[in-house]
């Protein structure tokens, strides 16, 4: 980890421990350097902005185990801006499921919440920037009362061999009704 990151690492982890007892912690870390860009939303999340018209991302698609109040933190090299998306997330329309964002809550390089999640529910963390410059390494912290689980990507093998699949029942179909 940057060492620049390390002690705001250690800092988020104790504010998350603060404020909730018997919290399950989990941590997200990447690079949203050569992530794909959208035009982001404003906070308040009632427009898009006019700064970040083109900034890089990442998002971390999860569930939850347990319901409950949960605490997202972000420290990054970089003006960060997190965003909770649920069920999904496009960025295409990213002011559609978007429930709540967060761009300075301890400083520049930091942004996060706190946030009511429900269990087995599909949730999307998107880590970006303020303006379109702002990108690089990032380490999000995310604290509650139960795991936080990945859901992982379809891979394209997995795509690949689902639409084989498709094409055979349908010529089975056609050869049975011919």
């Amino acid at each position: 980890m940057h060492a620049q990151l390390k002690p705001l690492a250690l800092a988020a982890i104790l504010v998350l421990a603060s404020t909730a007892s018997h919290a399950v912690i989990s941590t997200v870390a990447g690079d949203t350097t050569a992530g794909a860009t959208f035009d982001r939303p404003v906070e308040d999340l009632s427009g898009l902005s006019g700064v970040g018209t083109a900034v890089p991302y990442i998002e971390y698609t999860f569930t939850a185990s347990v319901a409950g109040s949960y605490t997202f933190l972000t420290t990054a090299e970089f003006d960060s801006f997190d965003f909770l998306y649920s069920p999904a997330f496009s960025s295409a329309a990213p002011l559609t499921n978007a429930m709540i964002a967060n761009d300075d809550l301890l400083g520049l390089t930091t942004s996060g919440f706190s946030f009511t999640l429900a269990a087995n529910t599909p949730y999307v963390l998107v880590v970006t920037g303020f303006s379109n410059t702002d990108f690089g390494r990032y380490s999000t912290t995310i604290g509650g009362p139960g795991v936080v689980t990945a859901v992982p990507e379809p891979s394209p093998q997995a795509l690949l061999a689902l639409g084989l699949v498709a094409v055979a029942l349908g010529r089975l179909r056609a050869t049975r009704q011919g």
